[in-house]
């Protein structure tokens, strides 16, 4: 496309091209039937590069936990958006959390599942199974992770939103959870009662 100017005065007048100093501008190239083609052949790697938020992993009880019983996981990520400039158009692009692989670090993973988990009360810490929750079978640091998958839109200049054909993959960083044991005796006393008795605070090592 390109500008053109005449003096609205004069019938039939010889056209100039516009000075590009100043005044309008135009939103596309030389061939702007192919700017959404264009625009279309990127996105992927565009919305690859975008500062999404991949979140935290999340752990119940944490930092420690107890062999044996499940660990409640979730994360904290959540819908983002997003408005670039790509070949001098606008474009708005939405990341969406769509799967979910959680690492435990011990070698057992679970997903992809569409599963982000959530948080429980602390009550049912150790005692209740979610569908996020690993029980750890030894003790040990272990460090944990959470990769997610955004699946993508975009719409140029407030047009329709289009899928994105690919997804964007985030790991967070490691999150150790240190498992532990849990031993069991019979007392005479409660800790309040002799607080240097098995099991208390105050115990002798």
């Amino acid at each position: 496309m390109i500008w053109k100017q005449a003096p609205k005065s004069i019938a039939n007048p010889q056209w100039t091209d516009y000075p590009a100093i100043s005044g309008p501008t135009c939103l596309y190239d030389a061939n702007p039937q192919n700017v959404l083609a264009n625009i279309a052949a990127r996105i992927l790697n565009d919305f690859r590069q975008l500062p999404v938020n991949p979140g935290t992993l999340q752990a119940q009880p944490f930092p420690h936990t107890l062999k044996g019983g499940p660990t409640n996981f979730y994360t904290t990520t959540t819908e983002q958006a997003f408005n670039i400039t790509i070949l001098g158009q606008t474009v708005h692009l939405r990341a969406t959390p769509a799967s979910f692989t959680y690492t435990f670090g011990d070698g057992t993973s679970l997903g992809p599942t569409p599963a982000a988990g959530y948080s429980i009360p602390e009550a049912d810490w150790l005692l209740n199974d979610t569908r996020t929750s690993h029980s750890y079978t030894a003790t040990g640091n272990y460090p944990a992770t959470i990769t997610t998958s955004f699946t993508g839109t975009y719409s140029v200049n407030n047009g329709p939103p289009l899928p994105i054909n690919g997804t964007l993959d985030l790991t967070t960083p490691p999150k150790t959870i240190q498992v532990w044991k849990t031993e069991k005796a019979l007392v005479a006393d409660s800790c309040q009662e002799n607080p240097t008795s098995w099991g208390c605070p105050n115990a002798e090592k």
